[in-house]
């Protein structure tokens, strides 16, 4: 992983398994009781160590249309209790983002429920998303991150998907401003929507740029497309490919993960 985000270093390339939560109480199509919407997260947690994944990242993925920015309190504490859940069922790495840009939430859950690492999708500039414009605050994250004396990784998306940037700056621009001026821990390369893979060159021209940092493809990952990723790309997170049938509301496949970590690891 990142330094702080694992335990031993995987053989081969890290991949990375989302658990899309399920609508959370409050949501406009919550519903379903939070222990069963807790006990899916796990499930699909188990699935994905048991495919091979290298670390977890849990998502409010099922709250859409989502807030652009501080989601509620009740929304916090639904988060809290899945992250720490799965935490206590899987001994991987676990991550957290909140939909669609709240950061220093997912820092605050991160570091009381055993989190390790946090996915920001506008850490640094300004992207015009569905939900309206989203700044990004890396400020607030990284001071609110000493303050808590966290040692919670911050992995920033890059020109993050469903969203364009409002001003004319280059791939390799962003991806700087993202580590030297907002001090991402890790960067994270996106297609233009979930499911949809970027470009292969992108990933080489931000590893020309920042030949140091950590670099995942955060979208549209298959057991097809994976290695031509490599070597600029440090590893992978993979949400809908490893569900059921490739659908992204069916739950996690294990056999599929597997089949990803064999064509990764080639």
């Amino acid at each position: 992983m990142d330094g702080r985000a694992g335990d031993a270093e995987p053989k081969g390339p890290p991949v990375v398994g989302v658990v899309h939560l399920a609508p959370l109480p409050g949501s406009p199509r919550g519903g379903a009781p939070l222990t069963v919407i807790v006990d899916a997260a796990v499930r699909d947690a188990e699935a994905y160590r048991d495919g091979g994944a290298t670390a977890l990242i849990v998502e409010n993925f099922g709250d859409a249309p989502f807030r652009k920015g501080a989601v509620d309190p009740h929304t916090v504490a639904a988060m809290a209790l899945a992250v720490h859940a799965v935490a206590a069922a899987v001994s991987l790495p676990v991550g957290v983002n909140v939909l669609r840009n709240d950061a220093q939430a997912a820092l605050g859950i991160a570091a009381m429920a055993g989190g390790s690492f946090v996915r920001v999708n506008v850490h640094t500039g300004v992207m015009v998303t569905d939900q309206g414009i989203v700044e990004g605050e890396a400020d607030r994250s990284l001071r609110y991150r000493r303050e808590l004396g966290a040692s919670v990784a911050i992995w920033a998306d890059l020109l993050v998907k469903h969203a364009i940037p409002l001003g004319d700056q280059t791939l390799e621009d962003v991806a700087r401003d993202a580590v030297e001026r907002g001090l991402a821990d890790a960067v994270i390369l996106t297609g233009v929507a979930t499911g949809r893979p970027p470009s292969p060159d992108d990933a080489r021209r931000v590893r020309d740029v920042l030949p140091g940092t950590p670099i995942y493809v955060g979208s549209g990952v298959t057991a097809g497309n994976a290695r031509a990723f490599l070597p600029a790309a440090t590893g992978f997170i993979v949400g809908t490919w490893a569900k059921l049938d490739g659908k992204v509301g069916n739950p996690v496949d294990a056999d599929r993960v597997r089949r990803l970590i064999d064509a990764v690891r080639g």
